[in-house]
């Protein structure tokens, strides 16, 4: 997941993540990583629409962000 994150930087390319938000629910976000730091990344959130703070020990999965047929 960490290869993800940084290519993430690299390449400001969006990606997606299943999220343990702060009220235990069970989130899926579009981000893009702007910073990894020792046990969270900070990355733009399309969701929230601004800069936020993810810890890493809430996030359950990650993966690039596949592109619809035709698209």
């Amino acid at each position: 997941m960490l290869g993800l994150f940084k290519r993430s930087i690299e390449s400001k390319q969006k990606i997606i993540i299943f999220y343990i938000d702060s009220d235990n629910k069970l989130t899926e976000r579009y981000i893009r990583v702007i910073e990894i730091k020792e046990n969270s990344i900070l990355a733009y959130c399309f969701y929230r629409k601004q800069v936020r703070t993810f810890n890493m020990e809430n996030i359950l999965s990650a993966g690039k962000v596949r592109k619809k047929d035709g698209a």
